[in-house]
């Protein structure tokens, strides 16, 4: 079934190409209101998850909005504040806008909370490769969106935070394991990542993979003091094999004649910033999240199974896996200009 999926997708592809090729006489322009269309996880999601998901659930959003609005964070999250970096108004999500018929203004957020590259068998969130399929739906109906008219003008994301390797790292604890795993994840990225390039944006950011050692459902074996350097070698394979990936990409792209289309958000080297104390804010413990334990569950009792930092503010995690806003603003405030630089020019 997966891959009679991608086959589909790479049909698709190739009438979408038409279609952008031969269905308009425009031409890309310098746009003053970009749209930014996302596709990723619990990192990029602004609210597509069912309201059953702790998203949706206190104490999510207690410092932005206020309430749990389906970020899975306080507050702000990457795509916040890369929309706002790109002058960009935040997409609509594809839960409450992924059936429009008419043209829309902004661009979309097709990203999922627990989205894997695979399909998880636990998790039915889209996975990425369906999520940029849901946008080729829409560019082949033409309705909503064009390639010419509004793709090629605007921004894409496809941001990846390693979930399909946190049950393989815990089944293979060793490495000879790991090159051909990050190969299959990698030609994943790189062939969802070719499809958007099908559909003409201006330009394309991809994440690099953070640290995954030091995610607090790691770090909690040493009380949040260290991270675990045994998932090293795992990322830097990913990163290398990524990296290899968009320079492929780059090179071989039909429909670019000047710059790079595709672009790495290095958030390995952000975190990495942050995490050794050498980023714009100094966290007291960084390895440690505002909300400790099982985030926003009760037990059987209506005890709350989880404990909460007196300022969010003064954490760089908010749970075991995802920053809090604070976090995500020193992160995107290292990437900052340089960024911002690399995806409108071209």
């Amino acid at each position: 079934m997966y891959y009679l999926m991608k086959l589909f997708l790479s049909l698709s592809l190739f009438f979408v190409g038409i279609n952008g090729a031969v269905g308009s006489n425009q031409h890309s322009q310098p746009n003053k209101n970009p749209k930014l269309f996302v596709f990723g996880n619990s990192y990029a999601d602004t609210g597509n998850m069912k309201p059953n998901a702790v998203s949706w659930k206190p104490p999510y959003g207690i410092t932005f909005p206020g309430k749990p609005s389906g970020r899975y964070s306080d507050g702000l999250i990457a795509t916040d504040f890369l929309a706002k970096q790109l002058g960009a108004k935040l997409p609509y999500l594809w839960r409450t806008h992924g059936k429009n018929k008419v043209k829309l203004n902004r661009g979309m957020n097709f990203a999922f909370g627990g989205s894997e590259v695979f399909d998880s068998p636990v998790d039915r969130s889209p996975n990425i490769s369906t999520q940029v399929g849901f946008l080729v739906n829409l560019a082949l109906a033409r309705r909503v969106y064009t390639i010419d008219g509004d793709l090629a003008s605007s921004y894409a994301l496809l941001s990846y935070s390693g979930s399909d390797y946190y049950a393989f790292i815990d089944q293979n604890p060793n490495m000879a394991a790991y090159p051909a795993f990050v190969e299959f994840i990698v030609e994943d990225i790189q062939y969802s990542l070719g499809i958007m390039n099908g559909l003409k944006f201006k330009n394309i950011a991809v994440t690099s993979l953070h640290p995954l050692g030091c995610l607090p459902r790691v770090t909690v074996a040493s009380s949040f003091q260290s991270c675990n350097e045994s998932y090293s070698d795992l990322v830097r394979l990913h990163n290398e094999a990524l990296k290899k990936a968009v320079t492929k990409l780059n090179k071989e792209d039909k429909f670019r004649t000047k710059g790079d289309r595709f672009v790495i958000v290095d958030l390995h080297k952000a975190f990495m910033a942050v995490l050794e104390k050498k980023g714009s804010k100094r966290f007291k413990t960084p390895l440690k999240p505002c909300c400790e334990g099982d985030c926003a569950r009760m037990d059987m009792k209506g005890a709350k199974k989880y404990t909460l930092c007196n300022d969010p503010k003064s954490a760089f995690f908010w749970d075991e896996i995802n920053p809090t806003q604070e976090g995500w603003r020193s992160i995107y405030s290292l990437l900052g200009k340089s960024l911002t630089e690399s995806l409108t020019n071209g």
